[in-house]
């Protein structure tokens, strides 16, 4: 497949996605939140679901929790144009308490019928590594009953990438204060820098793995690079 045949194709997935009704977050949201970045990335950040901004805009990890991923994404040397990020479930799940109407954690039922488009996102990719923002992400990616204390900062083998470890979600983050925001922060920051990393290793690893004579070979146009991946993912 070429990158313009697969890029017209994720197109095709996220209009699908825009409309799916096959659970009743469809019934409270404002927008579906497909994902955004780069589809042609080999480093993929997956988080929860969308917040009140991400389902007013349709974007995901805007406000407080996205300006904050920013930030770890510059220190590390990156901005949204040299990643993927998209959640387990593309609709905000959402309570009404009183007068509010506040977040929540999606139901299992509700990442079931979501779980097809995460699928249909990776499978597309083809993501070399995978960051989970949070426990949640990491339970469907990575294993169940993932334990982010002790598990945080792990690389795992997964079905969705070669490589997938777990991070602290930025709003986990935002919600640290003194001392102990300022290690959560240091540890997200950390964490990205390690992704970046691993994805430099895994491509010098298949670079130097010898052609499979069995395999079809890529024609010069599928198997050019995105430009903004060349030098940030080059090797160090």
């Amino acid at each position: 497949m070429t990158q313009e045949e697969m890029l017209a194709q994720f197109e095709e997935v996220g209009k699908a996605a825009s409309t799916c009704t096959r659970c009743d977050l469809a019934l409270t949201r404002r927008n579906v939140v497909f994902g955004g970045g780069n589809p042609l990335t080999p480093l993929v950040f997956i988080g929860e679901g969308p917040g009140e901004n991400e389902d007013a805009t349709g974007q995901p990890f805007v406000g407080r929790a996205g300006a904050l991923l920013d930030k770890a994404l510059a220190e590390n040397g990156m901005k949204r144009e040299h990643i993927y990020i998209t959640n387990t479930v593309k609709c905000r799940p959402s309570l009404v308490e009183g007068n509010r109407v506040k977040n929540r954690p999606p139901r299992q039922e509700e990442m079931d019928a979501c779980r097809p488009w995460l699928q249909q996102q990776l499978d597309l990719i083809k993501p070399l590594v995978i960051v989970c923002l949070g426990a949640p992400a990491a339970n469907t990616i990575i294993h169940k009953n993932f334990k982010m204390t002790q598990e945080r900062g792990q690389w795992f083998d997964t079905p969705y990438a070669m490589k997938a470890m777990a991070a602290f979600h930025p709003a986990y983050v935002l919600r640290m204060k003194g001392e102990a925001y300022d290690k959560a922060r240091a540890s997200l920051v950390a964490d990205i820098g390690a992704a970046r990393k691993k994805v430099i290793e895994l491509k010098k690893q298949l670079a130097e793995r010898p052609p499979d004579p069995e395999a079809e070979q890529p024609t010069p146009k599928e198997d050019a690079q995105d430009p903004t991946q060349l030098s940030l993912f080059g090797e160090e």
